[in-house]
Order: structure tokens, then C-alpha cells, then sequence
């Protein structure tokens, strides 16, 4: 039996702005319990539930940052050389095993154990070696080019923080202090499908008034890059019974339900009645453009987001309102800031002040100055135009026409994960 846990989402007024709306979905949410323990290959992409604690000191030891030659600051003179006799030779794994005296130098590599007796590394560019002596120029500083023990992190102190989401690099520091196994939140279940008596699947021919369903496979991909576990209920008709059957299957097997289509207003629209009637609803619609109708709301004890039908408003709304959604009920802590900053759009661009819209925009470089255009035609059914876009111009609820060259807010794809 699934568990989930959260709030029940507080009914909100059925129009809400962009801010309502995420707020009242993030506020709404906690993370799903249950966990694994995970070998580090496998915790690519998943969450920490606890704290991974430090068990030594990264560097285990005091280290040379440089190939070079370790010395004793004490004999380095204001001459505009110093000779030091080269006694040995230290290797990152192989350290030197006696002990640097006065007037003495050991040959080092970067990574190595500091030889005893030495504090201070020479880089090999400033040193000059001849019959068994290296020349040590003036101007040295007292401890330079050392790494020392724990510089990276202290025994007993936290390498990653539990709500940690694991990539390349903390699978890296996970390994460099020798731990073989994480604890990690278990992956979200989500069901999803597209409701619509007129979508036909991939590799068969189309009837008349048929289109090819393509969210399906937009949403397996945005899934797949969170890591979740995935029910694809493939396409429901548009008829009580077969989506009653679907809810009930899907609340029964998932954390959230993913819908596409059906939220809008129309004689065939039966997912609102039903959602009142299996559970209960925050909102339905949002001031967004693509995106205006959504429905944000439980099954039972899943989460349900019914996104629009048309493709490109199902990525603004999955980028905008689910994904960070989802990563909540994953236990991810904090969420990642969202990449926004302000560049010079290129063209005009006509707007009705009263919602805020995303635009499907190329940022790029003219005459070295960063700006922004738009990426094809804006409608919200032309998915090419978001396959050619990097980014969304973002154009707030207020503003209205935009001139060329003024500043707009663009929000880089590469930031959405």
C-alpha cells in the first residue's frame, strides 16, 4: 500500500496568477515517505535522506597542491638565491620517508604527503635545478602550496546535507571518503495519461480529425529526467466510465497523477466533474498564457496536476508549476533557485497586460551584447518553435507591449533541469 503525506490543498479562488498558484501547490506538499539504501553508481539523480557524515579528513593528509620542491621557509634568505641540496623525492601514494634538514630540499609531486621538516612548496617554474641543488629565487611565502588535512572536509563534519538531489560531483565526494552505500529517498511514483477521443498512438495512420498524441512522450521525457518511477496509462477516451476507471487505478498505484487535456471548457470535459466527485480540487485555472487551464487538486490520497492539451502549454506548465512540485514530494531541500536575469530583447513583441506569459525564446550574442528573440511562431500547439528555443521570455502579469531593446526576463532552459 502507498503511503503519501501532505497537506490537503487549500481551496483557492478559481483564477489565480502564477505566484497563487505555485504557492498554493508547493504549500500544499511534503515529501513521500519510504526509503532504500543505494550503492553510490546507483544514487545518480536520487535524493538523500540523511546527512552523509565525514568518517576522515578530505585530504587525509597535508599535501602538495604543485609539482615542486618542499622546503623549509626558515631557509629561504632575502639572497637573490637560496641553494638547498635535493635529498629525495616524494610521489602522490610513495612519500618520502626522512626528514628535511636545514639547507636540504625534497623533490615533490602534486598530491604527495609533505615530507617531515617541510612547510612551504616551491612550484617547479620558480626553481632552478643543477648537480644535485635546486636555486630557490627570493619573495616565497611561508606555507604556500600546501593542501592541508581536512582542508576539503573535516572529519565528523556533513559532506552533503539530507534533501540533497545527487549528481556527478557529490557522487564523487560520496566515493572520495570511502563510502560504499547512501540512504535515499524512494523514487516518486507517477501515473500518467492523455485524455482525448481524437488522439491516435505513434506508428499507426490517422483517421479523420485524428492528431498523433505527443504529450505522452513529452512527459516521459521530463519524467525520466527527475528520476521517477513512471505508470504510462497510455490515451483515455473522453467518457466518465473509462476515466473514472483510470483515476481510481492511478490513485491506487501513485503518489501523483499526470493528465493532459480534458481541464478546459467543453461538453466533453468530464475530469473536473469527476475530480469533485473522487476528491477535491485547489484550482482550475491560472492569468497564464500558454497554460490558462489546470487543475491542481487530490484523487483519494494522490496528487493530482491536469495540464493542459495543447503540447507546448504542457511543458510551460510542467517547468513551471510540477517539476518543482515534484521534487518537493521527492524530498529535494532547498529547491534549485530558477535561472532568471534580465538581457535586451531584440525585437518588439505586442502583450495584453492581466497574465504573465512564456515565450519561447533563442538567447544568443549580436556585436557581443547579450540579447533575446523570439524562437519561431508562439503558438501554443507549434512545438518546433520550443524545440528550437533556449529559453522563456518571461513578461510578467503587468507589463504590455514590449519595445525592441528593451530589458525582458528570460529563464534558460538549461536551468530546468
Amino acid at each position: 500500500m502507498k503511503q503519501n503525506s501532505g497537506a490537503k490543498p487549500a481551496p483557492r479562488s478559481p483564477h489565480l496568477t502564477t505566484a497563487e498558484a505555485r504557492r498554493t501547490i508547493l504549500e500544499s506538499l511534503a515529501p513521500v515517505s519510504g526509503w532504500e539504501r543505494v550503492a553510490v553508481r546507483n544514487a545518480l539523480g536520487r535524493v538523500l535522506l540523511e546527512d552523509v557524515i565525514a568518517p576522515c579528513n578530505v585530504p587525509a593528509h597535508d599535501n602538495s597542491a604543485m609539482d615542486g620542491y618542499a622546503v623549509r621557509f626558515r631557509d629561504l634568505g632575502a639572497r637573490p638565491e637560496t641553494a638547498l641540496a635535493v635529498v629525495g623525492t616524494a610521489f602522490a601514494g610513495k612519500p618520502f620517508s626522512g626528514i628535511v634538514g636545514a639547507g636540504q630540499a625534497v623533490r615533490i609531486m602534486t598530491g604527495a604527503s609533505i615530507p617531515q621538516g617541510a612547510d612551504t612548496i616551491v612550484v617547479q617554474e620558480m626553481a632552478r635545478a643543477a648537480d644535485g641543488q635546486v636555486f630557490i629565487p627570493p619573495g616565497q611565502q611561508a606555507g604556500q602550496n600546501l593542501r592541508r588535512a581536512g582542508e576539503d572536509l573535516a572529519l565528523g563534519s556533513v559532506a552533503l546535507p539530507a534533501g540533497k538531489r545527487c549528481g556527478p560531483a557529490e557522487l564523487g565526494l560520496v566515493a572520495s571518503l570511502g563510502i560504499a552505500e547512501v540512504t535515499v529517498r524512494r523514487r516518486l511514483r507517477v501515473a500518467f495519461f492523455s485524455t482525448g477521443d481524437e488522439l491516435a498512438s505513434i506508428g499507426k495512420p490517422l483517421a479523420p480529425g485524428e492528431v498523433y498524441d505527443s504529450n505522452r512522450y513529452t512527459l516521459f521525457g521530463a519524467l525520466s529526467r527527475l528520476g521517477c518511477d513512471m505508470l504510462d496509462m497510455g490515451v483515455v477516451p473522453d467518457n466518465p466510465t473509462a476515466l473514472e476507471a483510470a483515476f481510481r487505478s492511478a490513485s491506487a498505484d501513485a503518489d501523483v497523477i499526470l493528465t493532459s487535456g480534458g481541464v478546459s471548457v467543453g461538453e466533453a470535459d468530464f475530469i473536473r466533474e469527476l475530480v469533485n466527485r473522487l476528491g477535491e480540487v485547489a484550482f482550475w485555472k491560472i492569468d497564464i498564457k500558454p497554460g490558462r487551464p489546470m487543475a491542481f487538486g487530490r484523487v483519494g490520497d494522490t496528487w493530482l496536476f491536469g495540464l493542459p492539451g495543447n503540447p507546448v502549454a504542457v511543458l510551460v506548465t510542467f517547468y513551471q508549476f510540477v517539476q518543482d512540485a515534484l521534487l518537493v514530494l521527492s524530498g529535494v531541500s532547498p529547491l534549485p533557485e530558477p535561472a532568471l536575469f534580465e538581457v535586451p530583447c531584440g525585437e518588439a513583441i505586442r502583450k495584453q497586460a492581466g497574465r504573465r506569459e512564456f515565450l519561447r525564446g533563442q538567447l544568443g550574442t549580436v556585436d557581443g551584447r547579450q540579447t533575446v528573440r523570439l524562437a519561431g511562431a508562439q503558438g501554443s500547439g507549434v512545438l518546433r518553435s520550443m524545440s528550437e528555443a533556449n529559453c522563456f521570455i518571461v513578461l510578467a502579469e503587468e507589463r504590455g507591449d514590449v519595445a525592441a531593446g528593451e530589458a525582458v526576463t528570460v529563464q534558460v532552459f538549461d536551468g530546468l533541469i
